[in-house]
């Protein structure tokens, strides 16, 4: 198993340093075509009428156009020497919606984390909650301290779920590249451990016979605690299903995801 094609989103008003990083790596790691992909529209005026809005709205489109283009010259320049095929692909749309759209064409979307919370404007700005709900492709989240790949001890944040089930299955490439894997299911005090012991050992051994070396840990926490808990073993990245829980409640109080999407300074693989 592998991953032939990556596709890595680059942003038009932030540092894509990490994530090209990132990128590259990976391409070299599994012999991969990479796909630069970027997008960005102009605002709607709602409120300014007649050559006033037509003369901003060109403008921004020109705006938009050259970042465009700087963005590719980046792109091209950075990865000339480290994949073994390179595309670039960029519109005029607003971004969620067309790298959900153009992602048919990759195993796996490289994309960054989002330090603003719900400050999104869809118009500049790809959401990767949005993303991930959506785009039927796992995720590999950066964000901007990721230097390189480490791929060593990878942790599988395990949760009985379908999302869980099927994160483990689409990582399978990249946790087979990786030294060992711990399978850890994080608890609260009221949780039965021992059939928490019995899943992640289930998973262990599924994974074993991928030939992947892995062990299954069990750890109470609190929910706030949970993403803590994980790097206490060196974690190098997280292989993490998204939205177990339901969205709105992940937002409305917090959650594992939303922890993954908005404040971890490590590396993470998602799939919905």
């Amino acid at each position: 198993m592998t991953f032939s094609t990556l596709m890595v989103h680059l942003d038009l008003e932030q540092s894509n340093d990490a994530r090209l990083r990132i990128a590259g790596d990976l391409a070299e790691h599994f012999d991969a075509k990479l796909i630069g992909i970027a997008a960005c529209d102009s605002q709607p005026t709602h409120y300014a009428g007649g050559a006033v809005a037509q003369g901003f709205v060109q403008r921004e489109r020109a705006e938009i156009k050259k970042r465009l283009v700087e963005t590719e010259e980046r792109f091209r320049s950075a990865m000339q020497q480290r994949a073994r095929e390179i595309e670039w692909r960029s519109a005029m749309e607003r971004p969620t919606e067309y790298v959900t759209r153009e992602a048919r064409a990759a195993d796996l979307i490289i994309t960054g984390v989002n330090r603003d919370g719900l400050l999104i404007d869809p118009f500049r700005r790809l959401d990767p909650s949005e993303l991930v709900m959506r785009v039927g492709r796992p995720i590999f989240l950066v964000p901007p301290e990721a230097e390189y790949v480490k791929l060593g001890n990878p942790v599988v944040a395990w949760k009985d779920t379908r999302e869980a089930r099927r994160a483990v299955a689409d990582s399978l490439p990249l946790l087979q590249k990786t030294k060992e894997v711990n399978v850890i299911e994080v608890i609260e005090d009221d949780a039965n451990r021992n059939a928490a012991q019995a899943r992640v050992d289930d998973v262990a051994a599924w994974l074993g016979r991928h030939s992947i070396t892995a062990f299954g840990r069990v750890l109470h926490a609190v929910e706030e605690e949970q993403i803590d808990k994980l790097w206490q073993f060196s974690a190098d990245f997280v292989v993490a299903g998204a939205y177990g829980h339901t969205r709105l409640r992940e937002w409305v109080f917090g959650g594992f995801t939303r922890s993954l999407l908005t404040r971890s300074r490590h590396c993470s693989f998602l799939t919905h």
